[in-house]
């Protein structure tokens, strides 16, 4: 999940310490006449001192040119902020609302945030959302290079999802989470020969899991990298006794190492994998693209295993700007002995950056990705990884 609006996109296809007020001194010989003190100076004024900033307020209009969404926008409104003035050690924490509509009917409106507090000792996200979604699935499976085969699907629904974890040192983090969803599904005309077909137990679910996360973080900035690195291992439990409608389970592991290379210039890579299990619906099956390798519409790829690499190149510019430079190779495969060289996907870009906000390093971005099957044009708030 992800949230800032902390990482709010599309895929088409520290903070500054207050000054104390410095007071300048002659160093020539003391006149006899003494001058007033700063206290004398500001007697009789009753305009308060001036606070400084406890945060900072992003508002991020993001338009969407989806091949399987369509055209349309999302509306973004961030926070990101110290819960402690006086905590040093904790990262910033962020909330964030974001409401999304296209021109297919798609609509969705999601709430969420990520909180660290007590010395970054501990940390917290939450996310909840509504919304519907009208997209093109393209079945599972699918061979690259094959031609599509697409089905509409209109799905809708809600969802809950929250995450408490705890230090326990060297940069660790480990804790459970929670998710819940109430979905339904149908396809949005008839049956297509050689389609996806919803199965029945798909058209009207409840999925629920407990899970765990691990975490090692030693980057020196949550959303604009410049060294460290970050690793992250997730599982997720859905069980018929949580009121989940399907047993199943679903696994994820990432690695992001960050670079610097010179003055502006970072150089950042990442490696990624996901497993699920067998009776895994088609909405939680590993989703080939995004954010994961750009250049493949989402939806066009998935399976019940992946995995995706990628490096990515990031130079600083005047007046906020930024250029990126990326590529990477990925696939999907039923089971981890089935990948085959001549399927695997591969891809490469370059993007576009605005810095939104200077204090944290907040970035808008623009990527255009080239893939084995043709192009997206990804626009985000802050960055892929």
């Amino acid at each position: 999940m992800s949230l800032f609006v902390g990482g709010i996109g599309t895929n088409t296809s520290g903070q500054v310490p207050a000054r104390s007020p410095e007071v300048q001194t002659d160093p020539v010989a003391p006149d006899p006449t003494p001058s007033p003190s700063p206290a004398d100076e500001t007697a009789g004024d009753d305009t308060p001192p001036k606070k400084p900033k406890r945060g900072t307020l992003i508002f991020a209009p993001i338009p969407i040119t989806s091949p399987a969404f369509g055209s349309g926008l999302i509306l973004g409104a961030g926070y990101v902020f110290k819960l402690n003035p006086k905590d040093k050690t904790s990262p910033v924490s962020s909330i964030g609302l974001a409401g999304a509509f296209t021109s297919n009917g798609s609509r969705g409106l999601v709430l969420g945030g990520k909180l660290h507090f007590s010395e970054n000792k501990y940390q917290a996200s939450i996310g909840i959302g509504k919304g519907r979604a009208n997209y093109n699935f393209f079945g599972v499976g699918r061979i690259p290079g094959s031609e599509p085969v697409s089905v509409l699907i209109k799905q809708s629904g809600a969802f809950f999802f929250g995450e408490f974890m705890r230090n326990f040192g060297k940069d660790i983090f480990i804790g459970p989470r929670y998710q819940y969803r109430k979905l339904t599904a149908s396809l949005g005309g008839e049956e297509t020969p050689g389609g996806f077909v919803i199965p029945a137990i798909d058209l009207k679910s409840t999925t629920a899991a407990i899970g765990f996360h691990v975490q090692r973080d030693t980057t020196d900035n949550s959303f604009y990298p410049t060294k460290g690195s970050t690793f992250n291992f997730t599982g997720d439990f859905f069980a018929k006794p949580l009121g989940s409608n399907r047993n199943y389970q679903t696994y994820k592991a990432s690695y992001n190492g960050y670079h610097t290379v010179g003055k502006g210039q970072v150089l950042a890579y990442r490696g990624m994998a996901c497993s699920v299990t067998d009776r895994t619906p088609f909405f939680d099956l590993c989703l080939f693209g995004g954010s994961d390798l750009r250049g493949y519409t989402t939806g066009e790829n998935q399976n019940h295993r992946m995995f995706a690499t990628q490096v990515e190149y990031r130079k600083e510019l005047p007046y906020r700007l930024g250029l990126v430079g990326f590529a990477g190779v990925g696939g999907v495969a039923r089971h981890w002995d089935k990948f085959r060289f001549d399927e695997l996907l591969p891809a490469a870009g370059v993007g576009l950056r605005f810095k939104l906000d200077k204090t944290n390093h907040i970035n808008y971005r623009i990527d255009l990705g080239f893939g084995r099957n043709g192009h997206t044009l990804s626009l985000s708030v802050t960055e892929a990884f």
